[in-house]
């Protein structure tokens, strides 16, 4: 009862939260992740394949890349000859953003327009790092029209005696000193500020933004009214807030969101007077002890390997809007995490029946993943490290580090964190239609996995992968896609999971090389399984796979021949050299997979599986390749490389298996572990 009325609770703040947004009245928190979207209802609705539809597609395949090479990262634009179909629209993304990241962004923005504002004339769609709006009518005319404001705080407040007036003033003055700089800057009117504030928050940082074809005094004025408007009123003793528009936004955060160092930097405020002697240690040197709100982070991370007596077991109830809040890595607001309710181990126990074999959700080298329901009703994945794992410590201090700091609509989330006795559990989100191994590879479920839910797949999944990859201020490589390791929501959204395998890079690292050698037979890129060579171009090698995966609905060495038993690779490749890849597609599609697309998607999935990682392309084009039908994609080389598990007493070794006709001189053994298929 309590579940369904949280539900109807969700929904109703939702709805009122567009609606409130598109009058331009303050609403509540959002209640999804972005992007956000405003559907203009009162503009009315067109018809599939009307003239204005073609002028909305006309401006989805000019505007990515008006704004993106356009040194004010902004474009706007009409489409239509007759007034009752002209299309107007206004693309602006961040101006600490990219070219690609700007181009992909507003590409997705009128994509996602058309799914969630299906046939509403009027969309804007707000996302990082970029905005879209389109209507029926000429609201570019007016470059002060800041209407459908979309805004979102932290629920967390700022802690301490006295602490929340020093830091709304600390925080209005960075806010308002960045919207002038914003307003300063002739070509993006963006700006972002930093300024010292005190132990438990030793930072403050701010971002400003005005549609560039603004004057500075326009800029200034718009940035002025939604400053007054919503600070005192929605961001008092708040420790973050954002408020989106289309001609101008801000936001502040305790963290830093924004890419590079701030343009501004103020002096913070001067130290308190210390009236506390100083307590000496024994070298002479004095002890500080600075209090933390325990948030789910490094600190976390290093409990893993010392608190294993204890339990620390938290679970986050946020929307998330209320988890723009605590320290994170992220540019995304989404992306933060805190968790502030404690459990025991005998309510997972509980939530689980004792980890009862009926629970079990499947097994990995990590250990068990069972599902359980907490009391109020919540579904959860509990992930029980095996006792009897010699990796599964490290495993999961790797991905309780990363996952917690690292969270993205397309990653698994992580609820929780618990050590008790001997035992060492992650508890996630429960995705109701479990890994896409348990359906892609089963000839009745598979059947469920059309063409578009495939697609669909195969985006979710490169968009997760390029957020690890770039789009986040860290650099992960995964080291383990794999389908297994690819969650389905209820509607086939995908997540990548468990991250114990992956790796954290340096920002300018392109490369690591590792003489202990994990992962899954079949997924691995060739310099990684020979000679410990990794890098994101390694997770791009397997992604490739996984899309021919997708594409065949096989596993990659499940296919033979007359004669002798070859690799997926092997095949789609001659199928492709020879015209006949329809004769690889699943049969559960047969002719209702488009061939156009079947075409397309194998010739990017064989760019990805190239045997040098330069022939690959990096994931930010790769996705461009996908979301658009006008790329001129690359013509592959033929694939030279597979695995192939050998045992040799004891010992498991990778060898390198040519294909068909390549000299048995060129495979080699590099000693591993991994995990077979």
């Amino acid at each position: 009862m309590a579940m369904a009325m949280r539900g109807h609770l969700t929904l109703c703040l939702s709805s009122a939260a567009l609606l409130l947004a598109f009058l331009h009245a303050p609403p509540p928190a959002a209640a999804q992740p972005l992007p956000w979207q405003l559907c203009n209802d009162t503009a009315g609705n067109f018809t599939e394949n009307s003239a204005y539809q073609a002028n909305i597609r006309r401006l989805a395949a000019a505007l990515p890349s008006n704004a993106s090479s356009s040194p004010s990262l902004f474009a706007a634009a009409a489409a239509g000859a007759a007034p009752e179909d002209t299309v107007y629209a206004l693309a602006l993304c961040r101006g600490d953003t990219n070219a690609t990241s700007c181009a992909r962004c507003v590409a997705a923005a009128f994509q996602n327009a058309q799914q969630l504002c299906a046939l509403n004339k009027g969309a804007t769609m707000y996302d990082d790092p970029c905005i879209l709006r389109y209507d029926g009518w000429d609201f570019l005319a007016n470059a002060t029209d800041n209407r459908g404001v979309y805004v979102a705080w932290s629920f967390d407040n700022v802690t301490g005696k006295g602490a929340a007036a020093a830091f709304d003033a600390a925080a209005g003055r960075l806010v308002n000193a960045t919207a002038d700089a914003a307003a300063a800057d002739t070509v993006r009117r963006f700006a972002t500020g930093e300024v010292a504030f005190d132990g438990t928050y030793p930072n403050i940082y701010s971002l400003a933004q005005c549609s560039p074809d603004m004057t500075a005094v326009d800029c200034r004025t718009c940035l002025g009214s939604i400053i007054r408007r919503f600070t005192a009123t929605y961001f008092a003793g708040k420790h973050g807030g954002r408020v989106f528009g289309v001609r101008c936004n801000f936001r502040f955060e305790t963290y830093p969101f924004f890419f590079g160092r701030a343009r501004l930097i103020l002096p913070g405020p001067p130290p308190p007077v210390n009236t506390t002697a100083p307590r000496a240690n024994g070298r002479g040197s004095t002890r500080h002890k600075t209090g933390r709100v325990l948030t789910i982070a490094v600190p976390l991370a290093a409990a893993v390997l010392a608190l294993t007596a204890a339990c620390f077991c938290f679970w986050s109830r946020r929307t998330p809007a209320q988890k723009m809040s605590g320290k994170t890595y992220s540019t995304y607001p989404e992306d933060t995490e805190s968790f502030d309710s404690l459990l025991d181990l005998s309510t997972l126990r509980a939530a689980t029946d004792n980890f009862a074999e009926s629970n079990k959700l499947g097994e990995g080298g990590f250990g068990a993943v069972y599902k359980g329901i907490l009391p109020d009703g919540l579904e959860i994945a509990v992930k029980r490290l095996s006792l009897s794992s010699g990796q599964g410590v490290e495993e999961l201090k790797t991905e309780l580090e990363l996952v917690a700091r690292l969270q993205h609509k397309n990653l698994a989330r992580l609820v929780g964190v618990c050590l008790e006795e001997d035992e060492k559990l992650l508890v996630y989100e429960y995705m109701p239609n479990r890994s896409l191994d348990t359906i892609i590879f089963d000839s009745q479920k598979s059947k469920d996995l059309d063409w578009g839910k495939r697609v669909k797949i195969v985006n979710g999944v490169a968009r997760g992968l390029q957020y690890l990859h770039e789009d986040s201020q860290l650099k992960i490589v995964h080291r383990d896609l794999k389908p297994s390791n690819v969650l389905l929501d209820l509607d086939y959204n995908p997540k990548i999971s468990d991250f114990g395998l992956a790796k954290l890079f340096d920002r300018d690292q392109s490369q690591g090389v590792t003489s202990r050698i994990a992962g899954t037979y079949g997924y691995m890129a060739p310099e990684y399984a020979m000679r410990g060579q990794y890098s994101v171009k390694s997770d791009v090698f397997s992604l490739g796979v996984l899309i021919l995966e997708m594409v065949t609905g096989r596993k990659n060495n499940s296919f033979a021949d007359s004669e002798q038993s070859v690799d997926l690779l092997s095949l789609v490749w001659e199928h492709w050299t020879t015209g006949a890849i329809e004769e690889l597609i699943d049969p559960f599609l047969g002719r209702r997979a488009p061939r156009d697309q079947v075409l397309k998607l194998v010739n990017i999935a064989l760019l990805c599986v190239q045997d040098s990682p330069a022939d690959r392309p990096a994931m930010s084009s790769l996705n461009v390749m996908l979301s658009s039908n006008t790329v001129s994609l690359q013509v592959p080389s033929r694939p030279t490389f597979c695995i192939q598990e050998v045992e040799d007493g004891s010992s498991v070794y990778s060898a390198a298996c040519p294909i068909p006709r390549a000299s048995p001189n060129e495979a080699s053994l590099t000693e591993t572990e991994v995990e077979p298929r």
